[in-house]
């Protein structure tokens, strides 16, 4: 490098701007007229001054373009053009735009911007690159939009002809390549950038020197003894000596300073990580190739140069549904939500030894289960038909998938690592590497996994599947700075924080006795008064004094800067040393501001401070962290405890002195809160030793200060009755005086917690079951053992499970579900009553499945014996009796599906009840309906001066004018709580609309106005007090600022009768609700507290409260109508004529009124009196329901009157028993969840799950003109219609009221309600099941037409032989979207499941020969099934009957006959096909790959047979061994498919198989084989096994 210019080693004299120095001697030496001008030629809105050295943009405020300047001579190659940001405005987007051109600018036609330039520009906006206005890099460098004032950015290019980008003094990396020998350099001054000031050249890129260090100890190896870069590849790989002294903070932000300042961030937040965990403690991978590789002696890089071919990238061939960009930097997973495989990248190149391959996740979508699985194979990508997902490779693969390793598609490691890539967030790193031994190597974050393999071959290529969550990932290239800036930050998340605890303070270094705060704290925090008080600041030059000098932690500027009003978060704080047992850590809060939601947050940590890398939020770091938040507490990021102490966000400011928080951890390892030094109870268990207290000025605090001598409160009993502000129905740490507790013995997903009274399952969204947890003693007689569920997620079906056990906790093997225990056990679970796993009951009075947040469920043992339920401190009833009087009974919990959390109450414990003792039922024993519930919201005596409170606060009046009609609600809105009203009166002379939503504004808090009145502004935008959001018209506001347009239906469209709602969700986001119809997320980031508030504004003159604060009641609790259980007979028979009159003006009146309800499906469209439903758009969001509740003996039809062929699958028709008209109906009926019997094709769906199959007609295949109904009969047994003919008995003993419901779904696009036919409201049909044609009987088969319905299947979780046939299916390793969703789609066929069913039926299964095989699943989603040959639409449209067969296979045979949706899909196969006669061989001949059968070739036959016995013969379905992972016996089993044939396409005859027992003697022996060679002849229809 020329003199001048810095030199290479930094013999300028001293550090510089530069990498090489150049601020000394030898440095630039810049000055005017060597290439640091502008040329005079500009942007027309440009003016020059300073001898043109500043350029400044006219009219800042009214123009944001047109601001173009150029170098007035072409750059010199290695010096950096360099301006200075002198002037922003904050009134435009976008800010400077710098880069290089080759145009002239004395001859260039300046346009509007830099990106409008052509003809070779690079251009740098932001953080892409773009050449020519187009972008070829995504993600470069630093955002240039977030640079300030006095930030300084440039341009070099290169002598290789590379364009780098530098800012702030800083290398960003090569932007471009290949730049023309001639180029001059660019700025734009757009959007907020008005002013920029060249400044001197600066020496450029040059390779980097050894960095020197510290001298180390003589017995120090020479290695250690310098730090070394390789150049050849950016990265950094330091070598750092146990004496090397280590940072004592690390930057906030990207400037260098202090010490640092000819370090980069990365490399700093590198060397204090290894530094740190030196010694081998932890195994942190920094650099890619690990560090001494390709290292000669002394550390020079001997290695070759990569060229940008070298650089792994992902191979340009993919995945059918893989997007690459950034320079195939990036792979992206196409149609996330619809889609949840073909999604496999593999890399470019094969891997070299001690090569890193390594990804960041970038997205992931809250959909799919599993997730993102990355690995290594042998094939070569060019060469490679990639499969759906990598893991059905059979050959060279190894795939971490979870947190188990797979070869060639199968299991060989289970517990590889503690790490689970399926738990990984959005930001993690996942890398691998092939060491030179062959061992291969995972990392997640850096942390080395250890060895997944030892042997792996030499030549393998990176590949990742982008599966199921996991939509985009990009490559790490650590010679990237923004790339290794982000890999350390995930490195630093997830340190182990025992390594902190083992890095000891050395002994001579005395320990401060007095607590301070550390100073290295949050971005926007600051530490004064010695150490004594943190803050938000304030206060600064423009609002306040500055602090004095010396009183304050950090720099001036960042002083200036910061302001609590800006800011909520980057508050966190921390204690300068660890705690110690017993010590008491107490902050009085100094200062709060109004303008956020959230309060101070207090806790501990193990991390040091020292080493910490501050997250904005204390609650965002994952791991040694324990928080307490609001009323609850956070471990590790998790809430544990949801109602614990008093609540943080309420504390305040007194005149005095404002309140106090503490935490403290005990000798036992408890931790304790404390507010006012009153404690609240322990926290949380084994807290290790050696924690930091932690305080985050989160939201209103802005300032705390240390509080001395604290006195340890004594530590409570072990049964105190704790914090006396919990109600008596939520957790308590005394629980009500009762020592029951959750048992220290439970299902390995389960974990106790607050002294044993708090239960939770662990990773909700991966795991739903293993979670079940047992009274640590029994139950004594008439003692209530009750829980509240304190957490649910909406991701699983099911949910919690209840009961009592005769088993001791030590003697019981946790299963996977409770309902798997087969002896002493009795369960409730949904509305089932469960003895032993079978079915004891169906319809008990409540229904733990609809069960929400909040809910109590109790349970007892009365001295009779009976088992009892409580659901809300109610009754339930007995469930069962017969419990053993004499035996100890424990309680039971099974936390499953979407319970995540429950703790024991204050109301556990002995009760004051006669069912104690009591010998008969009470009423409670038959729930009855209670009446419906008033309305229970007010609107607050808090109003707007024009407003009027009228009927007990239910109706809001605005007496005169158009404004000042504010109203709230009396209470805070509890989550997912609608607050709900009815527009009554408009006034059509003024504009405007209804305005709604959520203020954290409590009311009464304002103070008074003009009159004594209250200080409530005259409209809801201008409340900005507190935090309110608000939608008007079809705006979002938040404190008046707009926030989001054409949201939802327009609210200026309401008329006299509409209804508007709003909700705050789960999700801490705000819904509006229009005549029931949610609109979905208006605003996200709501806060805890808030009241619903509206403004009676423009026309809406007045609306009154139609919602309630209690919560509907779930469908389980309403049993059956107890009539037919009480009173005489004699009563009966006096009543029945009078009954019988009654129910024919019932059914007279009721068939004349009804119709459809207006609250439906959006793509709904009513017509002829609401009597006919269209659906108008898409194949779904058809649903609707009959506005009169089904009546006994009442026949509810409708009419198919058109379908349209352009959709598989038709109507549906069911029941729903809660209420209608507020129902928010799902895209399909499948889709509810609760209170839902649905009949859809030839199956029954109760809540989305199939109880039953094969009952009736397939409604998928019904006509247009069919006439569909559904009954009632005086039992409570739902009938389903077809034409006239009763089917039976679909659904018994169905809750009352409920509703007929039709979901327009598919081909189903009309349907009109038709009057009953004379003498249906009886329930008789025209004719009877046992009428049949002739035609109808096919092969002695009695098809499934109209005939005799399946009572429902009881899942039979018992069966041990049903057990082992799953666990063998579970080892096929089927994919599980070929099959119904569990649990409900097996069924068992061993004889004792057969007679639990009720014996013979399930039609061709009744006969002797098909025991012991079991039902696999209901086979769905087949691919390869084009619309126009599916069988089920040829079926429906030339109404025909499909005949069932089986066909027997073997292991082997079932993925591809899966894949292809089919047997005998038009190609030869072993496995599914027998050869033709006069041609030997021809089925046994397997085709090429990508190679079709001859055109002159026939399609091969395959054998079925009616008889299972024959399709089963080992001849035809061969035996395979097989060891039983869980009694690790060896077993024979053998598979076979149950499909549907089409009539006429096949040939029966003889059997040609060699039999070793008799035919099956209920067929005719001359047919007993059926032969098909026609295409799409055969449907799929269920996988059955059979294991011996």
């Amino acid at each position: 490098m020329a003199a001048g210019s810095g030199g290479s080693g930094g013999s300028g004299g001293g550090p510089g701007p530069g990498p090489g120095g150049g601020g000394g001697p030898g440095g630039s030496g810049a000055g005017p007229g060597s290439g640091g001008e502008l040329h005079p030629r500009t942007g027309r809105l440009v003016s020059l001054s300073a001898c043109g050295r500043t350029a400044r943009r006219q009219q800042p405020g009214q123009e944001f373009n047109h601001g173009l300047v150029l170098s007035r001579e072409p750059l010199r190659d290695g010096r950096v053009f360099t301006v200075r940001i002198d002037r922003k405005v904050n009134s435009w987007s976008g800010s400077i735009e710098i880069g290089v051109t080759a145009l002239d600018p004395s001859v260039l036609d300046f346009p509007s911007s830099a990106t409008g330039l052509k003809g070779g520009s690079w251009v740098v906006s932001g953080c892409s690159v773009l050449r020519d206005g187009r972008s070829v890099l995504e993600e470069y460098g630093q955002d240039l939009d977030q640079l300030g004032e006095g930030d300084r950015v440039g341009v070099e290019r290169t002598v290789a002809g590379e364009l780098r980008l530098w800012v702030n003094g800083r290398d960003c990396g090569v932007a471009a390549t290949g730049l023309p020998a001639r180029v001059w350099a660019v700025v734009d001054l757009y959007g907020k950038c008005t002013q920029i000031t060249v400044l001197p050249p600066e020496p450029g890129f040059s390779p980097p020197a050894p960095i020197p260090t510290p001298p180390l100890e003589p017995s120090a190896p020479p290695e250690d003894s310098t730090l070394t870069e390789q150049a050849t590849s950016g990265d950094e790989a330091f070598m750092v000596s146990p004496a090397q002294p280590r940072p004592e903070t690390f930057p906030n932000s990207l400037e260098s300073h202090n010490d640092f300042a000819s370090m980069e961030l990365s490399e700093v937040v590198g060397n204090a990580i290894l530094s740190a965990y030196n010694g081998g403690l932890l195994n942190v991978n920094l650099s890619s190739p690990p560090a001494g590789e390709g290292l000669g002696s002394g550390g020079a890089a001997t290695s070759p140069i990569l060229t940008s071919n070298d650089a792994l990238l992902f191979h340009e061939k993919c995945g059918t549904l893989i997007k690459l960009s950034n320079n195939n930097k990036t792979a992206e997973r196409r149609r996330p939500l619809d889609e949840f495989n073909n999604g496999v990248v593999m890399t470019n190149r094969p891997l070299r030894d001690n090569e890193m391959f390594e990804i960041r996740i970038d997205k992931l979508v809250d959909k799919w289960s599993g997730s993102i699985e990355i690995g290594v194979t042998t094939h070569n990508p060019n060469n490679l038909e990639y499969p759906a997902t990598m893991t059905n490779l059979q050959s060279g693969t190894i795939m971490m998938s979870g947190c188990g390793i797979l070869t060639n598609g199968k299991g060989t490691r289970r517990e590889y690592c503690e790490f689970s890539l399926d738990e990984l967030q959005e930001g993690d790193h996942i890398g691998l590497t092939r060491k030179s031994n062959s061992a291969l190597h995972f990392f997640i974050n850096g942390i080395d996994q250890g060895v997944a393999t030892p042997l792996t071959p030499p030549v393998v290529y990176g590949v990742v599947d982008l599966y199921g969550m996991a939509v985009k990932v990009t490559i790490v290239h650590n010679n990237n700075h923004s790339d290794r800036l982000r890999r350390n930050n995930a490195i630093l998340r997830a340190l182990s924080p025992e390594g902190a605890l083992r890095r000891a303070t050395p002994a001579t270094q005395a320990e401060p006795e007095r607590l301070l705060f550390h100073p290295n704290c949050g971005q926007k925090a600051a530490i004064t008064h010695e150490g004594r008080t943190a803050l938000r600041p304030q206060y600064g030059p423009w609002c306040g004094e500055k602090p004095a000098a010396g009183t304050l932690t950090g720099s001036e500027e960042g002083w200036r800067s910061r302001s609590a009003t800006d800011d909520f978060n980057h508050g966190v704080v921390l204690s300068s040393r660890a705690l110690r047992d017993g010590e008491v850590f107490q902050v009085r809060i100094d200062k709060m501001v109004d303008k956020w939601a959230g309060s101070i947050e207090i806790g501990v940590t193990t991390h040091n401070p020292a080493y910490l890398q501050l997250p904005s939020t204390m609650t965002n770091l994952r791991s040694g962290t324990w928080m307490m938040t609001g009323n609850g507490v956070m471990h590790n990021g998790t809430t544990i405890l949801d109602e614990y102490g008093h609540n943080l966000d309420r504390l305040k400011v007194g005149e005095q002195a404002g309140d106090t928080v503490g935490v403290v951890r005990r000798e036992d390892g408890t931790l304790h809160f404390f507010v006012n030094g009153m404690t609240q109870g322990p926290a949380a268990w084994n807290v290790p030793p050696g924690v930091y207290a932690v305080v985050d000025l989160y939201g209103q605090a802005a300032q705390a200060t240390i509080v001395d001598d604290v006195e340890v409160p004594p530590a409570p009993e072990p049964l105190s009755e704790g914090n006396n502000q919990v109600s008596p129905s939520s957790p308590s740490s005394g629980a009500g005086g009762s020592d029951l507790r959750f048992h220290q013995l439970h299902g390995s997903n389960a974990v106790i917690t607050n002294g044993g009274r708090t239960a939770l399952r662990h990773n909700c969204r991966s795991e739903f079951n293993d979670a079940i947890v047992i009274s640590n003693r029994a139950l004594r007689d008439g003692e209530l053992f009750e829980i509240v569920i304190q957490k649910m997620v909406d991701r699983w079906s099911g949910s919690i499970e209840a009961g009592v056990t005769a088993i001791r906790p030590e003697d019981l093997e946790f299963p996977n579900t409770m309902t798997d225990i087969d002896y002493d056990t009795w369960m409730l679970s949904g509305t089932a009553i469960m003895q032993d796993g079978n079915t004891m009951r169906n319809n008990y009075g409540c229904d733990l499945d609809a069960l929400g947040t909040g809910a109590r469920i109790g349970m007892m043992r009365t001295a009779k014996g009976d088992l009892h339920y409580f659901i809300n401190g109610q009754d339930q009833g007995a469930a069962c009796s017969g419990l053993p009087p004499g035996k100890e009974v424990y309680a039971v919990v099974d936390l499953y599906g979407q319970c995540v959390q429950v703790s024991i109450t204050n109301a556990t414990g002995p009760m004051d009840n006669s069912l104690a003792t009591s010998n008969t039922a009470t009423e409670k024993s038959f729930p009855l309906h209670s009446p419906a519930a008033g309305v229970a919201h007010r609107f607050h005596s808090t109003c707007g001066k024009n407003v009027a409170l009228e009927e007990d606060g239910t109706r809001a009046v605005r007496a005169v004018g158009y404004a000042h009609g504010l109203v709230f609600s009396t209470k805070e809105l509890k989550t997912e709580e609608v607050f709900e009203v009815k527009v009554e009166e408009l006034d059509e002379k003024w504009a405007g609309s209804l305005r709604l939503g959520l203020t954290t504004l409590a009311p009464g808090e304002m103070g008074p106005g003009a009159g004594g009145g209250p200080g409530l502004p005259p409209s809801l935008p201008e409340l900005r007090t507190k935090t309110t959001w608000m939608v008007s018209s079809c705006e979002v506001r938040r404190d008046g600022q707009l926030q989001r347009m054409n949201y939802g239906r327009s609210l200026e469209r309401l008329g006299v009768g509409s209804r508007v709602g709003i909700r705050r969700g789960a999700d801490d986001t705000m819904h509006i609700l229009v005549d029931g119809e949610d609109m979905g997320p208006a605003a996200t980031g709501i806060a805890k507290n808030v009241w619903a508030v509206l403004d009676l504004y423009g026309p809406v003159r007045s609306v009154s409260v139609v919602s309630s604060t209690r919560l509907e009641e779930p469908e389980g609790t309403q049993p059956p109508s107890p009539s037919s259980d009480t009173g005489s007979e004699a009563e009966e028979d006096d009543d029945g004529e009078e009954h019988s009159l009654r129910g024919q003006s019932q059914v007279a009146m009721m068939s004349t009124s009804l119709e459809f309800l207006e609250n439906h499906g959006k793509n709904i469209l009513l017509s002829n009196g609401n009597r006919t439903a269209t659906r108008v758009a898409s194949y779904n969001q058809g649903i609707v329901v009959i506005n009169q509740p089904l009546v006994p003996q009442l026949l509810v039809q409708v009419r198919i009157d058109f379908l349209n062929r352009q959709w598989t699958s038709s109507l549906v028709l069911g029941v729903i028993t809660c209420p209608p008209e507020r129902l928010n109906f799902p895209a399909s009926a499948c889709a509810l969840k609760r209170a839902a019997w649905l009949l859809r094709g030839r199956g029954i769906f109760h809540n989305g799950l199939k109880i039953c199959e094969k009952f009736g007609p397939n409604l998928d295949t019904c006509p247009e003109g069919t006439i569909l109904g559904l009954r009632l009969d005086s039992s409570g047994g739902l009938h389903l219609h077809v034409n006239g003919m009763d089917q039976g008995v679909a659904v018994s003993d169905v809750p009352q009221p409920c509703h007929a419901l039709v979901d327009l779904y598919g081909q189903c696009e009309q349907v009109t309600i038709v009057s009953p036919e004379p003498g249906a409201a009886s329930g008789k049909s025209a004719g009877t099941q046992g009428d049949m044609e002739k035609a109808d009987m096919v092969d002695g088969i009695k098809e499934s037409v109209c005939w005799g319905p399946l009572p429902a299947a009881s899942p039979l979780k018992s069966c041990e032989y049903h057990a082992l046939c799953s666990r063998f299916q579970e080892l096929l390793l089927l994919p599980e979207d070929y099959f119904m969703p569990p649990p409900k789609r097996s069924l068992c066929y061993c004889e004792s499941c057969r007679k639990l069913r009720g014996g013979s039926q399930e039609g061709a299964w009744k006969k002797p020969q098909n025991l012991y095989w079991s039902r696999g699943g209901s086979l769905s989603s087949l691919p390869g099934l084009h619309p126009r040959v599916n069988p089920r639409l040829e079926a429906g449209t030339m109404t025909k009957k499909w005949h069932m067969a089986y066909h027997g296979s073997n292991v082997a045979a079932i993925r591809r006959v899966l894949d292809r949706g089919e047997l005998g899909a038009g190609t030869a196969s072993i496995l599914s096909c027998r050869p033709l006669k006069g041609k030997p061989g021809v089925g046994f001949e397997e085709p090429g790959e990508n190679c079709a059968p001859p055109r002159e070739e026939q399609p091969p036959s395959v054998l079925l047979s009616p008889s299972l016995q024959y399709a089963g013969a080992e001849t035809l379905a061969s035996k395979v061994q097989f060891r039983d992972p869980k009694s690790q016996r060896t077993h024979q089993a053998q598979v076979a498919f149950q499909v549907c044939v089409r009539p006429g396409s096949y040939t029966p005859g003889p059997p040609s198989a060699t039999l070793r027992e008799p035919p099956d003697p209920h067929f005719s022996p001359a047919e007993l084989e059926w032969i098909t060679k026609e295409k799409g002849a055969t449907l799929l229809y269920a996988l059955l096994v059979r294991v011996e």
